[in-house]
């Protein structure tokens, strides 16, 4: 096909120079006059080429990115790469607009440039799951369920330690941040009414296994701060399984995203001024900040787009440690189970049915009836006596 068309070409040109008329000439190949003028325009009798077809991208590309902001863009990225932060599209752009870059370009553009460059990490073969089916909270509505995780130890400017309790509705990404002076059983329940008081009340609450959310090892059973709190307000406190802190990932990408945009950029001397710019880094995470998984939205205004009525404490006491023994209510606990067919509820152990074994099972702590109930795909297998203190 494409000798076929540079011996048109040949032939046209030829036959116009030995005196024949475009309009025959035309005619007979079936092309037009402007076609024909085109090609005889381009004839070189010293070019054998000259029939050859020329690339008709332009000459200049007016909207393309300048080639400072390239640079700028491959220079941001390694360095977060280098230093083990995020490095996705979205974080160059949040870390170039921090540099005060300008123009800011599109997270798409960003993409593309990381192409061009060859800068992108995608993984090598394909994801094989693991096949283990993981009793996920719900999370379509705000408040439905929140994540929740420490920060810390951290340090202001001087010898002052705190640490950062941080709360994230996984629906919408709305966060709550309270920072604390230390992991004390008060401490723990003034951070997490305080973000109540902002965020309102989930119906779920999520959270690792830490010391200071459960209580005392020596005391299993005792109900720490935590769990009373939530027993106490009405909410389903969930404990991750141990060691998998993956299944609390939204909070702990918030983390890393807290550590990067607050804690490493911001000087704070006092406690004082550390409330003050963590009220302000939340509220501007808050209605400024966009995510795909809402449409774009930011935080603020996915909660303002749904019918949700949030419930708030109804007072603004807190409540004082030690909070009373409930009397009703459930918490309960994630736990894969291994070869050995053993439960394990903060050290201690029950054995379990076979059909457990590698997999995921959800122990219920029922308050009233003082009974471990033991679930596998929301079908009870055991219950167990469990006497609480």
């Amino acid at each position: 096909m494409k000798d076929k068309i540079l011996k048109q070409r040949a032939l046209a040109v030829q036959w116009y120079l030995s005196g024949k008329s475009p309009q025959s000439i035309c005619a007979s190949l079936g092309k037009t006059t402007r076609w024909l003028y085109k090609w005889v325009s381009r004839y070189p009798p010293d070019d054998p080429t000259w029939c050859e077809g020329q690339s008709q991208r332009p000459l200049t590309t007016p909207y393309r990115t300048p080639a400072e902001i390239e640079e700028i863009v491959e220079m941001v990225r390694l360095s977060l790469y280098n230093k083990g932060l995020f490095c996705g599209n979205q974080a160059i752009q949040w870390e170039m607009t921090d540099m005060e870059v300008q123009p800011i370009p599109s997270i798409s553009t960003i993409g593309r440039i990381l192409r061009r460059r060859d800068l992108t990490h995608r993984r090598t073969g394909r994801y094989e799951p693991k096949g283990k089916k993981y009793p996920e909270l719900p999370a379509l509505t705000p408040n439905q369920t929140h994540q929740l995780d420490l920060v810390g130890p951290c340090y202001l400017t001087g010898p002052t330690r705190f640490y950062s309790l941080n709360a994230i509705d996984v629906a919408i990404n709305r966060c709550g941040i309270e920072p604390m002076p230390s992991k004390a059983a008060q401490s723990i329940i003034n951070a997490v009414f305080a973000v109540w008081q902002r965020m309102g009340i989930p119906d779920n609450l999520q959270v690792d296994n830490e010391l200071a959310f459960f209580g005392s090892p020596a005391y299993p059973r005792g109900m720490g701060p935590l769990i009373r709190l939530c027993l106490l307000y009405g909410v389903d406190l969930w404990f991750i399984p141990p060691s998998e802190p993956w299944w609390n990932g939204v909070v702990e990408k918030f983390n890393d995203h807290y550590r990067q945009k607050f804690l490493a950029k911001v000087t704070m001397a006092s406690m004082t001024a550390l409330r003050q710019e963590s009220l302000a880094f939340e509220h501007r995470h808050n209605s400024t900040y966009r995510y795909s998984k809402i449409k774009g939205k930011t935080p603020f205004k996915a909660l303002a787009s749904v019918d949700k009525k949030l419930v708030f404490p109804t007072t603004d006491d807190v409540p004082r440690h030690p909070l009373c023994k409930p009397v009703e209510g459930c918490y309960h606990f994630v736990r894969f189970i291994r070869s050995d067919r053993r439960l394990n509820i903060f050290g201690e152990m029950f054995d379990v049915p076979p059909e457990t074994q590698y997999e995921y099972v959800v122990a219920t702590v029922d308050v009233k009836d003082q009974k471990l109930k033991l679930f596998l795909d929301q079908v009870q297998l055991e219950e167990y006596n469990y006497q609480l203190r």
